[in-house]
C-alpha cells in the first residue's frame, strides 16, 4: 500500500508541471498576441536547438576545451547547408548519417 506522503508527494509533482502550462493555455486563448511577439517566439527553437548542439560539436569532452577539428563539427557543417538549401528532415538526416560514416571511415 503506498503512504499518504508518497501520494501527496507525487500529486505535487504532477500540479508543479501541469500548472505552469496550463495557466498560460486558459489566459492567452482569448487574447491574440501582438506580431512581433509571435516573430520573436518563433525564434525560441532554433535557439534551444543551438544552445543544445553548439557545444557537443566543438567541444571535446574529455579535456573540455574546444576543437574545431572534431569529426561531429566537420560533418555539421556541409549538413547544415544541405538542410538550409533543400529544408529537407528527412534528407538533412540522411545527409548527416553518410557524411559522419564516411568521416568516421576514411578521416579520422
Amino acid at each position: 500500500m503506498v503512504s499518504k506522503e508518497y501520494m501527496a508527494v507525487i500529486i505535487g509533482m504532477g500540479l508543479v508541471t501541469f500548472i505552469p502550462r496550463w495557466l498560460p493555455l486558459i489566459y492567452l486563448t482569448k487574447r491574440s498576441l501582438p506580431s512581433w511577439l509571435v516573430e520573436w517566439l518563433d525564434f525560441i527553437p532554433a535557439a534551444i536547438l543551438s544552445a543544445i548542439l553548439l557545444p557537443a560539436l566543438v567541444t571535446d569532452s574529455a579535456t573540455k576545451s574546444i576543437d574545431l577539428g572534431r569529426p561531429e563539427f566537420i560533418v555539421a557543417i556541409p549538413t547544415f547547408l544541405f538542410a538550409i538549401a533543400t529544408k529537407s528532415l528527412g534528407g538533412t538526416v540522411i545527409v548527416g548519417m553518410v557524411l559522419f560514416g564516411l568521416a568516421q571511415k576514411f578521416l579520422f
